[in-house]
């Protein structure tokens, strides 16, 4: 029996979606099954494995009881307005009830759409694979984030600057809904089509703020602090969205849409990845502001509904939103203690963490090394394999003396540096060799293992040696793209 059994989405206004069916592919094989998610969920493998299933999710059959439909939201695309964008190669299959809620189900890459605007909404096998290896690497990470439920190769060619192979992703979320949605229903629904996307978003995703005097107003602050501790979390593990739109940014607080992303070797707070992001809007260190901006293009809105006079809105709205940067810096710092093995919460160790990040940008150290190197030496290593990583030893000694005065003094300090500090993450050389051979020598070997490391990345074994390593300079990925 088919598991997506649900529509949520179909009680919305129904401008806010539109039926569409997914484009059928020529020769669908399964590829990859995450059996790892569907054991979370609690649910059997069975009907993903049949040919129904295939069928399902590679767009040659449809369910006519709970038909696919495409999402429309607009956005802001690298601060300019667009009115209109939506699901222009995505389609909705609908919710799976599981152990832990009810998930959306979505293809990728199915097809066009009526939001397709000129593009065949294809996708290539390659980019699917990326978003596969990035979606389970956060999720290891325990960073909330959309997640890869199966890839399918299509046996279509998708043309982009060459012929390459075609491939859908099926991925699961709390919810699609972004701050994009709520601009859409603003710009072309009006206030009601905002109430209802709100009302939707509290009774489906925040049932405890229903009964709030505002509940409006918690929503935007609900969302904010969601949106406060993701960035937090991304930032301490050297990731760099590349889109971060207002398209791009989960109402629910999800990591979404893995497209020119990466994360850092080297430290560097200016650093971005994404062939588009030319002047460095989405750098690692503008994270945090660009969310605020996204947030209050949400805020902007909700104005309507947080009170019937403008000026007392605006006034709601922005006492909301002056709550998200003291909400991120205290997720940011408070992490970054953890990852340094810091337990006192004083001025003293938040001048310590940013001299240590200004320290590692100086000496342009690899910011996952370090903190893998600091782990180990605050348990049984020598100061030495923390000074090795540095050309200026003396400057590296001054700031390791001042770490051992102010790190925690007990038995389990590198114990709990070793919770949050990973051995692994998804370097970009690793995921771009893995992607090369799994699309162009057909061996999904790499992608297999390095993937399964990612699950587990706080864990070193001598056979995952090779996937701790920085870039050689040759092996240097310099600029990510959508690769769509």
């Amino acid at each position: 029996m088919n598991p997506i059994s649900l529509n949520s989405y179909r009680s919305l206004p129904e401008s806010m979606f539109t039926p569409d069916i997914p484009v059928a592919t020529r020769d669908p094989q399964l590829l990859i099954l995450n059996d790892g998610l569907l054991k979370e969920y609690g649910v059997a493998d069975t009907w993903f494995r049949s040919g129904e299933g295939l069928g399902i999710l590679s767009g040659n059959a449809i369910n006519n009881e709970n038909p696919p439909i495409a999402m429309a939201y607009a956005g802001h695309q690298f601060g300019q307005r667009v009115p209109l964008l939506g699901d222009g190669r995505a389609h909705m299959l609908g919710q799976m009830p599981t152990a832990n809620g009810a998930v959306d189900i979505q293809l990728k890459g199915s097809g066009r759409t009526a939001f397709s605007r000129g593009g065949d909404g294809r996708a290539t096998l390659a980019s699917v694979l990326r978003e596969h290896i990035v979606s389970e690497a956060m999720a290891g990470l325990g960073i909330a984030a959309t997640r890869s439920l199966a890839v399918i190769e299509t046996g279509d060619t998708v043309h982009r600057d060459s012929p390459e192979r075609g491939g859908i992703l099926a991925r699961t979320a709390r919810s699609h809904i972004r701050v994009g949605s709520f601009q859409y229903a603003a710009d072309k629904l009006g206030d009601d089509a905002v109430q209802a996307l709100a009302d939707h978003v509290i009774e489906q995703h925040f049932p405890e703020i229903a009964t709030e005097k505002n509940g409006y107003a918690h929503l935007l602050l609900t969302v904010g602090e969601s949106q406060a501790r993701l960035i937090a979390q991304w930032m301490l593990a050297g990731f760099i969205h590349g889109v971060m739109n207002t398209d791009n940014m989960s109402i629910v607080g999800e990591t979404i849409d893995f497209g020119p992303c990466a994360f850092m070797d080297e430290f560097n707070a200016n650093k971005a990845f994404s062939s588009i992001d030319r002047r460095g809007r989405y750098a690692w260190a503008k994270q945090p502001g660009i969310g605020l901006w996204n947030l209050t293009r949400f805020a902007e809105t909700l104005l309507p509904l947080l009170s019937g006079d403008s000026d007392t809105a605006v006034r709601i709205a922005e006492t909301q939103l002056a709550t998200f940067m003291p909400a991120f810096q205290a997720a940011f710092y408070g992490s970054l203690r953890e990852k340094l093995g810091l337990t006192d919460q004083s001025e003293l160790n938040k001048e310590f963490a940013d001299m240590t990040l200004a320290l590692m940008e100086q000496h342009a150290i690899d910011m996952t090394v370090f903190f893998d190197t600091l782990t180990r030496v605050a348990g049984s290593e020598l100061d030495e394999a923390l000074l090795e990583l540095f050309g200026d030893r003396a400057a590296a000694q001054q700031w390791l003396t001042q770490w051992h005065d102010l790190k925690a003094d007990d038995a389990d300090t590198a114990q709990r540096m070793r919770l949050v500090n990973p051995v692994i993450i998804a370097r970009n050389h690793r995921v771009e060799e893995a992607l090369r051979a799994a699309t162009v020598s057909n061996d999904l070997k790499p992608l297999m293992r390095l993937t399964i490391a990612l699950r587990d990345p706080f864990h070193y074994t001598a056979g995952n040696a090779d996937l701790r390593t920085p870039p050689l300079p040759e092996e240097r990925v310099r600029a990510t793209f959508c690769g769509t």
